[in-house]
């Protein structure tokens, strides 16, 4: 219809005479439109025109009012809840299966997943003017920093977020490190989030790295090639003889105390994590 507003790739889907029960002009006879995107309703007797403009991704639930024996004034039709606070209310004719024919139609389309439909985004495919995959490029701000040196390289291991799929896609990790040394190290840490470079002092060289915890648990396991890294990670640094690893995860509960004290035992009291130390925030 040419009174709808269209965006790209929308279609109409059916429309029906309803009465819209408005919270504030009362009862308001229209014509009510849905489309694959939308649920827009424009009133036929009232200046000016009362204009309801919903998009279905807005609909948390949709609900019959009233059944057949039902006499009272506007009290036949659906009931549509929002996840915006807004609650809707359409008063329909019993007869003609308007109230059926609307009710499945919408709960289709408002809820595409559950029904096999593909989410209108990806049928409306907009086109922006500017490529949002490219708003951060982190090459100039590494250079901006003096990245790659001899101490510290760029990998491409995760471009395709195979690696950590809560990275970014180009990592800083120090030179000495192969990427095979960087998949097994993963396996160890939570989420795969090994320990890469954030940011490095212009002067001294000192580096503040980001990482989750390493998977010691309550038994305090231990990975060589986590060790190793770590150790790698120490001499890329070259001006100190330990690495200080602050961990910022909050300690309110028994098991995070247990998992901190372990890593505190684990990095404090093993030859192997000699070179660490651990701190609390």
């Amino acid at each position: 219809n040419e009174e709808i507003p269209r965006l790209p790739g929308e279609t109409s889907i059916t429309d029906k005479e309803v009465i819209y029960v408005c919270p504030f002009n009362g009862a308001v006879k229209g014509r009510l439109y849905v489309t694959n995107y939308r649920l827009y309703l424009r009133s036929v007797e009232l200046d000016p025109v009362v204009i309801l403009d919903v998009p279905l991704g807005v609909i948390a639930r949709i609900e019959k009012m009233g059944g057949a024996s039902s006499r009272g004034e506007n009290s036949y039709g659906l009931d549509i809840t929002c996840k915006d606070m807004r609650n809707l209310r359409f008063a329909l004719k019993q007869e003609g299966h308007s109230r059926r024919d609307i009710f499945e139609i919408l709960t289709k389309h408002a809820f595409p997943q559950s029904h096999n439909l593909p989410f209108f985004a990806f049928v409306n495919e907009e086109k922006f003017a500017e490529n949002g995959w490219m708003v951060y490029n982190p090459m100039p701000e590494y250079r901006r920093q003096g990245l790659p040196n001899e101490q510290w390289r760029v990998t491409f291991i995760n471009e395709h977020y195979g690696l950590c799929d809560t990275y970014p896609s180009l990592l800083v990790v120090p030179y000495n490190a192969t990427d095979d040394d960087l998949k097994k190290v993963a396996v160890f840490r939570s989420r795969n989030r090994i320990p890469v470079l954030s940011w490095i002092h212009p002067e001294n060289q000192a580096v503040v790295m980001r990482s989750s915890q390493p998977l010691v648990g309550m038994s305090g396991k231990r990975n060589k090639d986590d060790e190793r890294y770590l150790d790698i990670i120490r001499d890329a640094n070259g001006q100190i003889s330990k690495l200080t690893i602050y961990d910022a995860r909050p300690s309110v509960n028994a098991v995070a105390n247990k998992v901190t004290h372990s890593l505190q035992y684990v990095y404090s009291s093993h030859d192997y994590y000699s070179t660490m130390f651990l701190l609390s925030l």
